[in-house]
């Protein structure tokens, strides 16, 4: 009997290069391209579980029809320690129950118990997550404000070693080069908003490209 032949079938998506290969200029132009996909609707399933977009972050117990075991004006700190002790006496009766009558009914229902009581612990703790956020957030700020700190310590620093420097280089010029030019105005420190701005001299117009002093270092270094 001869075999019919098989067609294969691939359970995953196609590479993307199939999907780029669609998106041509030619079928962009012509109007082929696929269109996109529909937003999602508003409620959907996910672990068939189903959920709501609109929903809160952090639903309630009772909109998952689930019994709640602490009133609701509470102290987290304080539920939460009672729920601990619970889980621990509730488990340590599970272990009683299992020594001694492993088959009894009251084993599943000690179970049931210690999940409704994981449940709501776990729901407290997840009430503490945008507190989490905000805190993650904050010593994020506080880690680049002290980062850009000691950055803008290094640069005084390093702004201090040129100056210094330059004082050297000053000291070691002839007397008729430094009579020419403008000492005080190189060793003092510069006002932020002044760094940005042009130096223009006495009597010389904006638009001068070149200065006298400019022209008077070139003649020197030309001469090296």
């Amino acid at each position: 009997m001869a075999a019919f032949p098989t067609e294969m079938e691939s359970k995953f998506p196609l590479p993307p290069t199939q999907y780029i290969n669609l998106y041509t200029d030619d079928n962009i132009r012509k109007g082929r391209v696929p269109r996109p996909p529909p937003p999602p609707p508003n409620e959907y399933s996910m672990f068939s579980v189903p959920f709501n977009a609109d929903d809160p972050i952090i639903r309630p117990l009772e909109s998952q029809a689930i019994r709640r075991l602490y009133p609701q004006s509470y102290d987290q700190r304080r539920e939460l320690k009672k729920l601990n002790h619970s889980i621990l006496v509730n488990f340590m009766d599970l272990l009683d129950i299992l020594i001694k009558c492993p088959d009894s009914s009251k084993r599943t229902d000690k179970i049931e118990d210690l999940k409704l009581l994981f449940i709501n612990m776990h729901h407290l703790i997840n009430e503490f997550r945008p507190h989490q956020a905000r805190e993650t957030i904050r010593v994020m700020l506080e880690l680049q404000k002290r980062n850009r700190h000691q950055i803008a310590e290094r640069l005084e620093l390093l702004e201090s070693c040129v100056r210094r420097q330059v004082r050297e280089a000053l000291q070691g010029l002839p007397d008729q080069v430094t009579s020419l030019l403008d000492v005080e105005h190189l060793l003092q420190p510069t006002a932020p908003e002044d760094k940005l701005k042009p130096r223009v001299e006495a009597g010389q117009q904006p638009h001068d490209k070149v200065s006298s002093h400019d022209r008077l270092m070139c003649s020197i270094v030309d001469a090296l």
